[in-house]
């Protein structure tokens, strides 16, 4: 009887073996003609095209199709593994042992006995990678851990890998910029993970589907995350946790708040919530809050941290009410924004803003004046977009006025745009002193608190330890910025 390797090949579907102690005259189902060479001629006689060997006239096309698309895919990888060293060559499952035995001109095999022959069938035959070798084989993690730590590999064939991994590259970052994937995804541990795995199964691997990628593969990772969260959950009980509510809103205009769990071990996320239809009322935050102590453990929790809102402040309090060990922490980050938002209530700083707005919309609308700005601020934008909303228009005073030359310069003057009948609002902004003024007024104010917002916000190391000395520093260069006299 054929191997159990060979037996995987499809032309066993349409073809059989008269007689199983004679594995080399095969016979085709369809017009039962006898092929002497075992499958591998037999294939031949199914695909149609080989002068050793006639075509089958009754082979469905579908048949035909289908062992030719197997024959050609079989070829591909012979040609690839003979790119590489014989003895770092290895086959999961084995090539068909038709496919690589000589068939001399009688029909008949070419036999392993003689030493001729032995050294034809010793280089043509690969080595095979049984079942052990998954048990030999390094987890990918692991490799990638050492290679960090500065473990070298050795190579038998640098370059021939160093040919084999340009290839390999130049694929993957093809199939980036097809699927438009940032570029730092490569920076992610996981990424290494999964290319010493795929280095480990090697060539011809079947690429996860779509449905595996959607459903088991996400189920998967589901249970290995929940499993990660053991170790979590270990140390909320040993240390204590903070439960953590950020609330924000997405495209679709929906109110979502992300549960996450801060302890000595890290940050952990649990569950996003829908809270369009009751984030405003107190009663029914506390509801939700209560139910996440009560998840993560009651004694496990030591404070709740959430943003200002008067729904959450008065879900804060009833926490505490309910559970005397627990407190209700405001968000420093919104407490700062806050903070921004009250100074930018100020009726001169007000003012200015709405007038900085306006001239940034007068500049972005028209193409050749943007043009004339990036020249003149070296390819930066006037408007930059920061974390929250208020610190936004900061930043853009700031940038506005790190470019005030731009807009008293001649070639500003002699533009157009300063002449325009609907410019000459915008262009007396320019040229008011009390605008740059304020601009500057702003910014001694606010711009000690901007550092501080980007240190709570940030996620390089947990800011807590910090918060009151960069408060006490930001109060102080705000006071010294206006000659010691706190207006």
């Amino acid at each position: 009887m054929p191997s159990d390797g060979s037996r995987k090949d499809p032309a066993w579907n349409y073809s059989h073996l008269e007689n199983p102690k004679d594995t080399n005259a095969v016979t085709c189902n369809f017009c039962a003609k006898v092929t002497k060479g075992g499958i591998y001629r037999a294939k031949q006689h199914l695909a149609g095209g080989y002068r050793n060997v006639s075509a089958c006239p009754r082979c469905p096309s579908s048949v035909r199709e289908e062992i030719k698309e197997y024959m050609s895919k079989k070829k591909e990888e012979k040609d690839q593994m003979n790119l590489l060293p014989s003895d770092e060559i290895n086959f999961i499952d084995g090539e068909d042992e038709d496919d690589i035995m000589e068939v001399n001109n009688r029909g008949k095999r070419v036999a392993s006995a003689g030493s001729g022959s032995a050294s034809v069938n010793s280089s043509k035959m690969q080595k095979q990678k049984g079942p052990i070798g998954l048990y030999f084989s390094p987890r990918p993690e692991i490799v990638v851990q050492k290679r960090k730590e500065g473990g070298k590999q050795i190579a038998i064939n640098d370059a021939c890998k160093k040919e084999l991994r340009g290839r390999a590259c130049a694929a993957f970052a093809r199939w980036m910029y097809d699927a438009g994937i940032a570029f730092n995804a490569v920076k992610y541990d996981s990424f290494a993970e999964v290319v010493e795995a795929i280095g480990q199964y090697g060539p011809g691997m079947k690429p996860p589907s779509y449905h595996e990628v959607r459903v088991p593969l996400l189920r998967k990772e589901l249970d290995n995350t929940n499993t990660l969260m053991n170790d979590h959950r270990e140390e909320w009980s040993k240390f204590g946790c903070s439960l953590m509510a950020d609330g924000w809103t997405d495209k679709r205009g929906r109110t979502l708040l992300n549960f996450l769990v801060n302890s000595p071990r890290g940050t952990m996320f649990i569950e996003s919530i829908d809270t369009s239809s009751f984030s405003k009322d107190g009663d029914k935050m506390f509801d939700l809050l209560n139910k996440f102590v009560n998840r993560i453990g009651i004694a496990n929790v030591v404070q709740v941290v959430t943003d200002s809102e008067s729904s959450n402040k008065y879900a804060g309090r009833m926490l505490e009410k309910e559970h005397p060990h627990l407190y209700w922490t405001p968000c420093a980050a919104h407490c700062l924004d806050l903070m921004l938002e009250d100074i930018g209530k100020i009726p001169s700083i007000s003012r200015t803003m709405q007038r900085a707005v306006e001239l940034n919309s007068y500049i972005y609308m028209r193409p050749k004046l943007l043009n004339i700005m990036r020249n003149f601020t070296h390819k930066k934008e006037l408007l930059r977009p920061a974390k929250t909303r208020f610190a936004t228009c900061f930043i853009t005073l700031s940038s506005i006025h790190k470019q005030k030359n731009m807009f008293t310069s001649e070639e500003w003057n002699r533009s157009k745009w300063a002449k325009e009948e609907a410019s000459k609002r915008v262009a007396s902004y320019v040229l008011m002193p009390s605008f740059w003024n304020n601009i500057v007024f702003s910014l001694k104010v606010s711009g000690p608190l901007i550092p501080v917002l980007r240190l709570v916000d940030g996620e390089r190391k947990p800011p807590m330890g910090y918060i009151y000395a960069a408060m006490d520093r930001a109060k102080e260069a705000i006071a010294k910025s206006f000659g010691g006299v706190i207006i």
